[in-house]
């Protein structure tokens, strides 16, 4: 449960603000969103090669 306390003369849009960087650094939407659909392992790991691949040939560029 996240708990944001509203200090004095704080507007509630500054608390709202850090509401939401509060539940954005939880990640319940990412895992949400991941639930919807089962994603057969090793799809998932396809993936994660892919985007190592891409990642990887990017630093690479970079360098150059």
């Amino acid at each position: 449960m996240i708990i944001v306390n509203v200090k004095e003369n704080e507007s509630i849009e500054k608390a709202l603000k850090r509401f939401k960087k509060k539940f954005d650094k939880t990640g319940a939407v990412r895992e949400l969103r991941a639930r919807q659909h089962f994603v057969k392992p090793s799809v998932r790991r396809r993936e994660e090669v892919i985007r190592a691949a891409y990642r990887q040939k990017m630093q690479q560029e970079e360098m150059k």
